[in-house]
């Protein structure tokens, strides 16, 4: 289902998660964020939330999905978006084309770690992603797939 305050519904529900954290002081290892809805919260943790000591050492992990939607967050979404004067033009512009390709490509891009969740990805994210430089990248493999992978992965960035 499509709702037309879908742009305010993710900030919401980004901002909310992260404030939730903060407010019981629950310092987490690995954030790990999947699907378009999440997509800012990697942005969020890397500007916005950068000088708050629960985040100081969290890892983001951000999963790539399929595509869910093919309409438009909207012409206020960059603004609303922009919950904190540490968030800058550049950093939003991931975000520009307010659609689910534009989620992801943020989330990813300020992901420490991206992973695919589908077996059937977009093919311009993952052309982009599919071997980040800097960054863990994980493929799908299978519904059913081992995960050692996911664990070893956790385990690194936690090490970081």
């Amino acid at each position: 289902l499509w709702f037309e305050d879908n742009d305010l519904r993710t900030i919401f529900f980004c901002k909310g998660a992260l404030e939730t954290v903060k407010k019981f002081g629950w310092p987490p290892d690995i954030i790990h964020c999947s699907g378009w809805m999440s997509g800012l919260i990697p942005m969020y943790i890397k500007t916005a939330y950068k000088r708050e000591p629960v985040f100081a050492h969290s890892k983001v992990v951000f999963t790539i999905g399929s595509n869910t939607f093919h309409e438009n967050l909207g012409a206020e979404f960059l603004r609303r978006a922009n919950i904190h004067t540490n968030i800058s033009k550049k950093e939003l512009d991931f975000y520009k084309e307010a659609d689910n390709v534009s989620m992801f490509r943020g989330g990813a891009a300020f992901a420490d770690a991206v992973t695919f969740g589908t077996d059937a990805p977009d093919d311009t994210l993952l052309k982009e992603f599919g071997k980040a430089k800097g960054k863990k990248v994980l493929p799908f493999s299978s519904w059913d797939t081992d995960l050692t992978e996911y664990l070893d992965l956790y385990n690194e960035l936690a090490s970081k």
